[in-house]
């Protein structure tokens, strides 16, 4: 090419540095070895987190110096070995070509280090962030009521925070942003996160949900339109793709905070909720056998829309959503409500006379069996690089639908090898506890789920992961032509929600096989394309999409700091972000493996016990330090067995709040 010029972002490890000709060498995971010339104005920092505060404290190198400051600078930020962000200009013209660096980014001051796992890292960003959201709903509060929420709690922000005319209340976005008030109480300890999460529950169950005729089943409605003569109630979906159906996916996630909620506080009336709304996902939308009565079909799943006059999945009414099963509603089953029930249920509680919990355990227990096993089933393809997201009733591909097609989006196929190691991690625990064929079937499904995790992690690292800049690319097509690798359907552009599932993915990856020492290489790269480029620091946000080399797009819906699909991945990604680094790296003497979390028993608490597993976590990996109730250490509450994380509450005063913290190590 001849006079070709692009902005470029590099990300790799310096193999070769020559401060006299200032210029050093990067290798790419790709292979590929960049030179890289730098320019005179370059400017040299450490990673920032999202208080932007300046992490440089990079010594002064040993022994005798350049001449001239530009060679002084590479001599001190361009350390072999260490991995480095390039960001620069990509020069082509007639046969040669240059790489000439403007910005120069190492991962930490020390050699070697990462600053996203230093101990404060994810709980400095987590509180920041929600601090800045609940300052952007609600100005100086510091305590709420639901009324607060009534009034000023809105789906869509611009990206300074402020409404836009847009003012609907999405039901399954506020669940999100509850499941991100909890996540971040229970990293902190922060009342005011605890009291805004509070509120936004009561909230919600007074204002979306509607129970059934016999008060056991219950669904909630798409949103309220706030107008100026009061709110209007929206119960069918006005999203794009779902419009006038209940869409299993916004049903699933209208629980998501209420089921991270009730970790912390044991609410049974909040639990009855969930349990009502379960007794839904099974009655109105489960293929299994319960409904053939219905007509349904019973090959097993869930179908993703109901129509809302009928109830039914199968009408005419729903067009291209009739009689089918997706990604989300099978999949998102596990991440959105079935981990966090199950770990507050399995083991059961102990419990005053009169109340079970049983039952509910069991059914968790069997949505986990069947969607866990139809992912491993149904989702893969062979001689395809990534799963199919949407199926006909009988799990036959469906490569017609809207805008999929046959496409893959690769966020999607890093958050099913994420939540397959998750229930590895349960059955791997259960194999433990049981006996006999129970213990064959828990081993035998904990080692299917983890072969098609670590097939599909293999895969991104090579289909769609950026092996040049770092972060993972959004849709592609499943059967790339061109005789390419990798196909955009739309553009090589990078979703926010979808980095979560690439770090959280190989971070989890690392932990179930530590001796495979790419899984915490990727985890680090996909680690640092969100801490680079993925924070809006001067909004104490992010930003929903960037480009390729990562320069934020803030146009159309995506100059907006919240939406449809927000207050949930980040919250998420800051807290399970945080207990992966403390559970699973090897900190060689420089970091810690201790976390400790909250909980803030509730006043109606019915149990005598409550579990404190952080997450599904490998059998002896962890066990509990110390327990602390109401700022006390108690020694008599923590379990004598390391495998035991259940605190009994017995003696703990009735018809009060009662904190609990608990620090975990590793064993």
């Amino acid at each position: 090419m001849k006079g070709f010029y692009q902005s470029i972002t590099v990300y790799g490890q310096v193999i070769a540095v020559d401060p006299p000709t200032k210029t050093f060498v990067i290798k790419c995971r790709s292979g590929d070895e960049l030179a890289i010339q730098v320019c005179p104005t370059a400017f040299f920092d450490v990673l920032r987190n999202l208080d932007n505060l300046s992490t440089d404290r990079v010594p002064e190198p040993d022994g005798p110096r350049p001449e001239g400051e530009l060679e002084q600078k590479i001599q001190k930020y361009v350390r072999e070995k260490d991995h480095l962000v390039v960001m620069g200009v990509q020069v082509e013209n007639e046969g040669n070509t240059l790489i000439e660096a403007k910005e120069i980014w190492l991962m930490h001051a020390q050699p070697g280090r990462y600053a996203f796992e230093e101990t404060h890292w994810w709980i400095n960003q987590i509180a920041l962030m929600t601090d800045q959201w609940l300052d952007d709903l609600f100005d100086s509060r510091r305590s709420y009521q639901a009324d607060d929420f009534g009034k000023f709690y809105r789906t869509n922000l611009n990206i300074n925070g402020m409404p836009t005319n847009d003012t609907i209340q999405e039901c399954a976005t506020l669940s999100r942003l509850i499941y991100g008030l909890s996540a971040a109480y229970l990293l902190t300890g922060s009342e005011r996160y605890l009291l805004a999460a509070k509120s936004g529950v009561a909230y919600q169950r007074e204002a979306f949900r509607t129970l059934t005729h016999d008060g056991e089943k219950c669904l909630w409605a798409y949103g309220r339109q706030q107008c100026v003569d009061g709110s209007k109630l929206v119960v069918p979906s006005q999203f794009a793709d779902d419009r006038d159906t209940i869409p299993l996916y916004e049903q699933i996630y209208a629980i998501d905070g209420l089921s991270l909620y009730y970790r912390i506080t044991q609410d049974w009336e909040v639990l009855e909720d969930i349990r009502r709304t379960i007794n839904a996902f099974l009655t109105f939308y489960h293929d299994g056998p319960g409904n053939q009565d219905k007509g349904y079909p019973g090959l097993g799943g869930f179908f993703s829309h109901l129509d809302y006059i009928t109830m039914r999945p199968d009408v005419p009414a729903l067009k291209g959503n009739r009689s089918r099963k997706n990604w989300n509603s099978v999949g998102d089953h596990i991440p959105a409500y079935l981990v966090n029930l199950l770990l507050a249920l399995d083991p059961l509680p102990k419990i005053h006379e009169g109340h079970k919990f049983s039952d509910m355990r069991e059914k968790c227990r069997k949505i986990l069996d069947e969607t866990s096993s139809l992912i491993v089933e149904k989702f893969p393809e062979d001689g395809c690089n990534y799963v199919n997201e949407r199926f006909l009733v009988d799990f036959t591909p469906d490569h017609a639908w809207g805008w999929q097609q046959n496409r893959a989006i690769v966020g999607h196929n890093l958050k099913i090898a994420w939540n397959l190691t998750r229930v590895a991690f349960y059955y791997d625990r259960q194999a433990r506890l049981e006996v006999g064929e129970r213990q064959k079937k828990a081993a035998a499904q904990a080692k299917r789920c983890k072969d098609l995790a670590r097939a599909i992690g293999s895969k991104m690292a090579e289909y769609g992961l950026d092996m040049i800049r770092g972060g993972c690319f959004d849709a592609v097509e499943r059967k790339p032509t061109q005789g390419f690798p990798i196909q955009f359907s739309w553009g090589s552009t990078k979703e926010f929600w979808q980095q979560e599932q690439g770090i959280l993915a190989y971070l989890i990856l690392h932990g179930a096989d530590p001796a495979n020492h790419t899984w915490l290489e990727l985890a680090r790269e996909c680690q640092m394309f969100w801490t680079r480029f993925f924070l809006d620091r001067d909004r104490q946000g992010i930003f929903f999409r960037t480009t390729e080399s990562g320069s934020p797009v803030i146009a159309g819906s995506y100059s907006q700091k919240s939406g449809h699909a927000t207050g949930y991945h980040e919250f998420e990604l800051n807290y399970l972000a945080h207990l992966y680094s403390r559970a699973f790296l090897t900190f060689d003497g420089y970091g810690s493996n201790e976390f400790c979390l909250y909980f803030k028993i509730a006043e109606n608490c019915v149990q005598e016990s409550v579990n404190v597993m952080p997450d599904f976590f490998p059998p002896d990996l962890l066990r509990i330090k110390t327990v602390r109730v109401n700022g006390v250490e108690r020694e008599d509450l923590r379990p004598n067995s390391p495998d035991d994380f259940q605190i009994p509450l017995h003696d703990l005063k009735s018809g009060i709040e009662t904190e609990v913290s608990v620090t975990f190590e590793r064993q």
